[in-house]
């Protein structure tokens, strides 16, 4: 799970965010303290800044270009400073990305993956989000709405297949057949039983029932 530090002097703004990063997975914090932020931010080590650049005492660009002198923590302005100069300056002081206020949420979302998949290549494929759902293969758990809940080795490899597969009906004997591949031997009974397993966790998250649907005959679908 991603650390996203949220930098938004507007407290209607900040919560909307805060709860957006959560609901898609993120671990979402905030600043309402704007005392000496770059100390801040450097304290915390968030995985990625969501920075304001019109905030009291210490503008944005001055956060930006204390931060790059001493981290590379990625850095996306968000602001409602739209022209060419902002994007150019912010870029200049070390910003690795750019997004004006009000902005698309999809938009923001897809700038922010963006950034991280820049910053850390190594986790890409690591982490699957399907519809506000992210499984976690290093810590072996599922998140969703800033909860989460540990999976055994049978249920996060059902999970990531039916994810990687959304929208496809998976049959019963494909899923078999990649749990044999990974040597865990299941017959048809142990897979309902881990499918059964799968979706209490999930309900257990606040996952909806019809987040993983039966297609009686075929197999399952996300």
């Amino acid at each position: 799970m991603f650390k996203i530090l949220i930098v938004e002097d507007e407290e209607k703004i900040r919560v909307e965010l805060q709860n957006l990063l959560n609901r898609y997975g993120y671990e979402a914090m905030v600043l309402d303290d704007f005392h000496e932020v770059d100390h801040q931010i450097l304290q915390i080590q968030p995985q990625l800044v969501l920075l304001d650049i019109n905030l009291p005492e210490m503008d944005g660009y001055m956060i930006c270009r204390s931060i790059r002198q001493q981290s590379s923590i990625p850095v996306l302005m968000v602001t409602s400073r739209s022209s060419d100069l902002d994007e150019l300056m912010s870029m200049s002081l070390g910003a690795d990305d750019f997004i004006t206020k009000p902005y698309n949420v999809q938009i923001l979302l897809a700038h922010i993956q963006a950034v991280l998949k820049r910053a850390y290549p190594q986790d890409q494929g690591r982490l699957l989000e399907v519809n506000g759902v992210t499984v976690d293969l290093r810590n072996g758990c599922v998140m969703h709405e800033h909860q989460s809940v540990e999976l055994t080795k049978n249920e996060i490899r059902i999970l990531w297949l039916l994810m990687r597969k959304q929208g496809t009906i998976v049959s019963r004997d494909e899923i078999m057949t990649d749990l044999w591949q990974s040597e865990e031997f299941v017959d048809d009974n142990t897979l309902t039983v881990n499918i059964n397993r799968l979706r209490r966790k999930l309900e257990s998250i606040g996952v909806s029932p019809d987040y993983l649907s039966t297609k009686r005959g075929l197999g399952y679908r996300i």
